[in-house]
């Protein structure tokens, strides 16, 4: 007979929460796929996310309204209900809820369970039990601890004895990851990497697991809220479990729907640890790989992060100050190379099996880790040289935001919902009210010296920039920056339809998409600093200002030639260096080998 262990309501987190996920959950794709009876309630209710509301005093044609599954009455032997899980997975336990039913609910139930090419299994004979017949009682939640299944699983079969009701069925595990090829970019912090969220210091209004979910979500409920906090310098933070150790490149933090409640700010760490909780009281294992940054009301923010080159971490720790709601965290990065590829599910295994799952979880003695300044494997033996001087990385190319790029400039843009504007930016209905003005998104600014007078002109001019073979999808050497010392500077894309019928035929036939924008701060040595170069992918419904002083790449159109408007102040003088300054990057490298490049992402 399988073992099994009652677990108290207020255990829950310490035995499922920190170290499982909910992987028959509707919001993971988890559904019923066949069912014996429902004919009081349908038994799609059984994965709904929410609680069970109570529906006392409704009724329907066939009588009282339940939200759970409910079916006839004096049946001789058992109902079941076939469930697909959300992803494959080792199941660790259950939460059996017959929340509301009050003399109708099931008295008893039982699970068994399944890996099957199969969507319904129905007529299966190798179903196994892993929960026995266990007792139940009214409006209630019964939570039921196994020991982990060493196979996983596509399938369970919930079964009740004889008939009756449950509210809400969900099956806690450890999800089995599908992986593709270690070159390959993926979110390795996504709950079907095996991702999982392993701490929260509050999660007051929404829990953090929902980070890891698929999609944006539909509100607020589906994120992670804190409370409001009350007292000056507070904090709240996660910690996510990645699903195998990797070479992280970029975050994603969305704040979809969180409009007057996202975070002021954020910072993100990570660490290579092999516990599934880390320790905090060593701060100094914690490596800042994004520092603390502004965040905006309802949209994407994309971040490329520093101290990852060729360092594997295990765990991110996202930070926001002082508190407010997150909807999702993506960790792009990829798998690290020294881990052991992970053999395919054996187990149970059908003809043609469904996934591709792993027949164990990875091993952190599998992992390299870092001492000193070489990766270590433990399994190997090898020792994996690190970054060095001449040894410079390809950076990504990431979605242009206000947030990421305020070190360097503005950008120029309108909102298609208003309340989704930077906080500080004034908005007001303008025109009668048929036109929104989003004020003041960037100034025009220039400092020349008193001695240049008025030499200086601030104007507008027109960029036809043509495509100088950056391509998405490839990568692009980067070989020369340049500044204005004395000037910012503003390309705004123009559009791109002719009028032909009215003979209005010099706009551009076809205009691309979108261009690449390259920027790095000054170093001390007033040269371009390159541990500081960021690239990112503006749309042409996006405008920039480069701030002055600010070394940049001169503009790289993707696809096909886009007209911009230029606003600069500028004296004009052909080969006048207070206008425009180059470097060469082959100078400060000295070799070509070591020019960065940028990753241009398929768009």
């Amino acid at each position: 007979m399988s073992k099994y262990t009652p677990v108290a309501l207020d255990e829950f987190q310490d035995v499922f929460g920190s170290t499982s996920t909910e992987i028959s959950s509707a919001a993971l794709g988890g559904r019923i796929v066949a069912v014996s009876d429902e004919f009081f309630a349908e038994a799609y209710h059984l994965l709904k996310v929410e609680p069970a509301p109570s529906l006392k005093g409704q009724f329907g044609p066939k009588g009282a309204l339940f939200s759970g599954w409910e079916t006839r009455r004096h049946n001789p032997t058992y109902d079941w209900c076939i469930i697909k899980l959300g992803a494959p997975g080792h199941i660790m336990g259950f939460d059996i809820d017959t929340s509301h039913f009050n003399g109708n609910e099931a008295p008893q139930a039982s699970v068994e369970a399944l890996f099957s090419a199969k969507d319904d299994p129905t007529v299966d004979a190798a179903w196994t039990e892993i929960l026995p017949k266990v007792n139940l009682g009214p409006s209630s939640r019964h939570l039921f601890q196994i020991e982990k299944t060493e196979c996983s699983y596509t399938h369970v079969k919930l079964k009740m004895y004889p008939d009756g009701g449950i509210a809400r069925f969900r099956v806690y595990g450890l999800v089995s990851p599908i992986f593709p090829p270690v070159t390959e970019l993926i979110d390795l912090a996504h709950v079907m990497s095996g991702g999982r969220v392993v701490f929260t210091s509050d999660q007051h209004f929404g829990i953090g697991p929902n980070l890891l979910l698929p999609g944006r979500g539909k509100d607020m409920g589906d994120g992670w809220e804190t409370r409001r906090s009350r007292k000056p310098g507070h904090k709240d933070w996660v910690i996510i479990r990645l699903g195998d150790a990797g070479l992280l490149e970029q975050v994603e933090i969305d704040t979809a729907h969180f409009m007057g409640n996202f975070p002021e700010s954020c910072i993100l760490h990570a660490t290579y640890c092999d516990e599934t909780v880390p320790s905090e009281e060593d701060e100094s294992k914690w490596t800042v790989i994004l520092p603390r940054t502004k965040l905006g009301p309802h949209r994407r923010h994309f971040f490329q992060l520093e101290n990852v080159h060729r360092i594997p971490y295990t765990h991110v720790r996202l930070t926001i100050f002082p508190d407010g709601g997150v909807k999702r965290v993506r960790v792009l990065g990829r798998r690290h190379q020294g881990h052991k590829e992970i053999a395919e599910r054996v187990a149970h295994e059908p003809t043609v099996s469904p996934y591709t799952v792993s027949r164990r979880l990875p091993e952190v003695h599998d992992i390299p880790r870092m001492e000193g300044n070489t990766l270590v494997n433990e399994a190997t033996g090898t020792i994996t040289p690190t970054y060095s001087d001449r040894d410079v990385p390809s950076i990504p190319a990431v979605p242009l935001t206000p947030e990421a790029f305020a070190p360097f400039g503005d950008v120029i843009q309108g909102w298609e919902d208003p309340n989704g504007a930077p906080k500080g930016v004034k908005v007001t209905s303008a025109n009668q009210g048929t036109a929104h003005k989003f004020h003041r998104l960037s100034l025009v600014k220039s400092s020349y010296p008193d001695s240049v007078g008025d030499r200086a002109v601030t104007g507008i001019s027109v960029f036809r920039s043509t495509p100088v073979g950056a391509k998405p999808g490839q990568d692009w050497e980067v070989k020369l920056l340049e500044r204005h010392s004395y000037t910012a500077q503003s390309f705004i894309p123009m559009g791109n339809t002719r009028i032909s019928s009215l003979g209005m035929e010099d706009a551009l036939e076809k205009s691309g998409r979108g261009y690449l924008v390259i920027v790095a701060l000054n170093g001390e040595d007033d040269r371009p600093d390159l541990n500081t170069l960021r690239a990112f992918i503006a749309s042409n419904a996006q405008g920039i200002t480069y701030h002055t002083g600010i070394w940049h790449h001169p503009m790289i159109t993707l696809e096909s030639p886009i007209d911009f408007a230029c606003v600069e102040t500028q004296i004009g003088t052909p080969g006048e260096k207070m206008d425009c300054e180059l470097v060469s990057l082959e100078e400060l490298g000295g070799v070509k080998s070591a020019l960065p490049s940028v990753r241009v992402p398929l768009f």
